[in-house]
């Protein structure tokens, strides 16, 4: 991402927050074969020492990525949304692009069978648990590890991260306080952010 050092997101706990509110994640891999690029949900691993997530993919993503061989890209996109410079003062023209977004580093390590069966267990109740009636796989623990034959977890340690939270902070507080209120209508998350890294 564009070096800002005035929109820098540091503290691992920022990211983990975002990607537990966030969790549709793209992985891109350069492989021997060029770049790779899929999409699959991610969660923080609460129990790892280490700021780690945990995932699936879909046999065989797991060898078109090389996974294990290399290290991968997993971008978290947040709540975004174009800002008009329109709501800027008269004059201002250059209108932006607000967003909150992560780049995890690290080499994923693919897990075995059980291993796999237990974090898809996870994901699908951190997902479902919003839900008033969600589901687990543990309703039909025989069906649930026939499907994840066609699956692999993985895990990864994240050795860094590069982070922004791009949201209006060089701007004078009359107009973050602006552009707050015209995305309290469009995009209610993304104004939420805004109070959050502007108080």
């Amino acid at each position: 991402m564009k070096h800002t050092p005035h929109f820098l997101l540091t503290d691992p706990e920022e990211v983990k927050r975002l990607i537990r509110e966030h969790p549709w994640a793209t992985f891109v891999s350069a492989t021997s074969k060029g770049l790779v690029a899929s999409h699959y949900p991610v969660m923080v691993d609460e129990e790892a020492a280490d700021f780690t997530i945990l995932s699936h993919f879909g046999r065989p993503d797991e060898r078109n990525h090389e996974i294990g061989q290399h290290e991968v890209l997993v971008i978290i996109q947040g709540p975004h949304d174009y800002v008009s410079a329109s709501w800027y003062d008269p004059g201002q023209l250059a209108a932006t692009w607000n967003h909150v977004t992560a780049h995890l580093y690290g080499v994923p390590e693919l897990l075995d069978k059980e291993e796999t069966y237990e974090a898809l267990s996870q994901l699908t109740d951190y997902l479902e648990q919003p839900f008033p009636e969600g589901r687990s796989l543990d309703e039909d623990e025989q069906w649930s590890r026939n499907l994840a034959r066609g699956a692999v977890g993985l895990r990864m340690r994240v050795s860094r991260f590069d982070a922004r939270a791009k949201l209006s902070q060089n701007k004078q507080p009359h107009i973050i306080e602006r552009v707050t209120g015209e995305l309290d209508q469009s995009n209610p998350q993304l104004a939420q952010e805004m109070r959050r890294f502007n108080h």
